[in-house]
């Protein structure tokens, strides 16, 4: 889960990240209220998800809370890379006199974590890692050990710290260390992480993604998710407890386990190559178990998908052998009724496959096709899917 730039301010000040003063705003009138409060010059910013929201016009600096009051108007119903912003943070200003940038994160290629920081930060981050990389200095991070005292020397003098900020940056690089382990993150980022007129070291903006694996050790996390702004069939999917990510095409996708699923949208995307270039709908991991139930909550949210025009199941019997599934199968559409009204894709494979094929050819539903290999499936399923979308 990403969080909003004002979350993530929070969690930075719950663990001692020196931050500065912040208050979110759902209107104008709000935000000048809270920049009357703040004082000052403060900095309204809007809070949406995506970077670029400075060159988009998303960040104005108000002088006075009138002026706060005006640039929230302007703001607020932006929209910003696809993301309309619905609230604003109005931050306290800052005597900026250098920017930095720190981030730690997860690097599942080699099974660690990985620092990176720059004494060169802000708007431009990202292209200095590509045009300058050397700039921006990367340091890998033993989850056995963590930023420790030692490591965080190690990031800053690998990154040319001047002297005079050296023990304020490697202070605040420990605190940050301190969120992204405490609140089980992937991704804790500053940019820019100052050093204001007086000396001070500040973390300005952050960003920050949590584990939702996680979710266990944190019940305070749910309160931190944008429910209103979460993709409606992600949220029902989430409230059957399926693991689903939706993304944009048309053949939908249902397996058991993450590595057959995820084989399974590469498989289909080739196939559709062939047919009209339909791709996967969505990443659908039923798990272990296939019951009438589970099945038919996941078919409820592909089925609901308007970009599905086929569904291919590609189930491997292990542990819940291939009756069960295919049982699973046939309750489940007589659950849906006239909702399952899409054609189904099944291939079966592994523990109790022949008598999983049994069923589902002595059902004899209309929608379902059964398929004898992956490859067959795949591409039978991009054949509907790209007969169904000539047709509309």
């Amino acid at each position: 889960m990403d969080l909003y730039e004002y979350q993530a301010r929070d969690m930075f000040e719950a663990h001692g990240v020196p931050v500065l003063a912040g208050i979110v705003a759902h209107t104008p009138e709000e935000a000048k209220a809270a920049a009357e409060k703040i004082g000052g010059v403060t900095v309204v910013k809007a809070q949406v998800k995506v970077g670029g929201r400075g060159k988009a016009g998303g960040v104005k600096v108000a002088k006075t809370a009138d002026e706060a009051f005006q640039y929230a108007s302007d703001i607020l119903g932006m929209d910003i890379k696809g993301h309309t912003v619905h609230q604003v943070m109005i931050a306290q200003g800052a005597d900026i006199a250098e920017e930095f940038y720190f981030s730690v994160l997860l690097d599942r290629a080699n099974r660690n974590y990985l620092a990176m920081c720059s004494v060169e930060g802000g708007m431009e981050i990202e292209v200095l890692a590509v045009e300058r990389p050397e700039a921006l200095a990367r340091v890998a991070v033993d989850p056995a050990v963590g930023i420790d005292q030692a490591k965080a020397e190690e990031i800053v003098d690998t990154a040319g710290f001047a002297a005079e900020v050296r023990d304020g940056v490697i202070a605040t690089i420990i605190k940050l260390w301190d969120v992204f382990k405490k609140e089980d993150a992937t991704l804790v980022e500053v940019n820019p992480l100052v050093k204001t007129g007086d000396g001070r070291i500040l973390a300005l903006d952050g960003k920050v993604t949590l584990d939702a694996n996680a979710d266990f050790r944190h019940p305070d996390h749910e309160a931190l998710e944008d429910k209103a702004a979460a993709d409606p069939l992600e949220a029902k999917a989430k409230e059957n407890d399926l693991n689903y990510v939706k993304l944009d095409g048309e053949v939908g996708i249902i397996g058991n386990g993450a590595g057959l699923v995820m084989s399974t949208l590469d498989v289909v995307a080739y196939a559709g190559e062939n047919h009209g270039n339909v791709k996967p709908a969505n990443f659908l991991d039923i798990g272990g178990g296939a019951s009438a139930e589970v099945m038919a909550a996941g078919l409820d949210v592909i089925l609901n998908d308007e970009q599905v025009k086929s569904v291919f199941v590609n189930v491997f019997g292990g542990i819940t052998a291939c009756d069960a599934v295919a049982n699973g199968i046939v309750k489940a559409l007589e659950i849906l009724g006239t909702a399952a009204n899409k054609p189904l894709v099944v291939r079966l494979d592994g523990n109790n496959v022949e008598e999983g094929r049994r069923i589902l050819t002595e059902a004899n539903h209309p929608l379902v096709t059964l398929a004898a290999t992956m490859d067959d499936g795949a591409d039978k399923a991009a054949e509907l899917a790209n007969a169904a979308v000539a047709n509309v």
